[in-house]
């Protein structure tokens, strides 16, 4: 029997019974991808736990780089069994479930690489994202103009780019336990998919009444 969200619906459509991902492929050009590559080497620890949101048959992070533990969760079992980047993986719908199955300061950075639009529920992941983040640790959110308008949420079909760094920029405020928000164009030159990114730096976890 398939599962559905506890709260309504904010996507385009109200069918809900699809699987959160279905199988995931690159679908930026690899400029882009190398782009978040970069990003992610400037501003994860080395040597650090790292957890990959909503992770698929790649993680892109820097080869070259050695972590202490690489941990995906995302929902596509096939995909993740395949992502030689991963110590270990999870299987969940953070849209049925955006709790983490992690402990409180458990990771030392994570990452959610273009999938952001994907999720019914954005601010309640990131807010649970920062409390299995140890305080200080980051978080890094990309994405580019790429979406099926069935899939995203409703508002994000609506906005431009600089609108998307504006609504994802917003779900760390309104998560409550976020500090150092910025906002990036890291777009590549030549004229390939655009990439931005959103950062921002743990607080712990959010005390329970924080913007509910």
């Amino acid at each position: 029997m398939t599962l559905l969200p506890t709260t309504p619906s904010l996507r385009v459509d109200d069918i809900m019974d699809a699987p959160l991902e279905p199988p995931r492929f690159a679908h930026i050009d690899d400029a882009a991808l190398a782009a978040i590559s970069d990003l992610y080497r400037e501003i994860l620890p080395i040597g650090g736990a790292i957890l990959d949101v909503m992770s698929g048959w790649v993680s892109h992070l820097p080869p070259e780089i050695p972590y202490s533990r690489v941990v995906g969760i995302g929902g596509n079992a096939c995909e993740l069994a395949e992502n030689p980047f991963l110590d270990e993986w999870r299987v969940q719908d953070l849209n049925y479930d955006p709790r983490l199955p992690f402990a409180a300061g458990e990771f030392d950075g994570a990452a959610l690489c273009v999938a952001i639009q994907h999720l019914a529920r954005p601010r309640d992941v990131i807010r649970d994202i920062g409390r299995v983040l140890k305080p200080g640790a980051p978080l890094i959110v990309t994405f580019s103009d790429r979406c099926r308008p069935t899939r995203p949420i409703g508002c994000w079909c609506l906005l431009d780019d600089a609108g998307h760094l504006c609504l994802v920029a917003h779900h760390f405020a309104d998560a409550g336990n976020w500090a150092g928000i910025r906002c990036l164009d890291r777009t590549p030159p030549g004229g390939g998919n655009p990439l931005y990114a959103v950062i921002g730096c743990s607080l712990g976890a959010a005390r329970p009444d924080s913007n509910d």
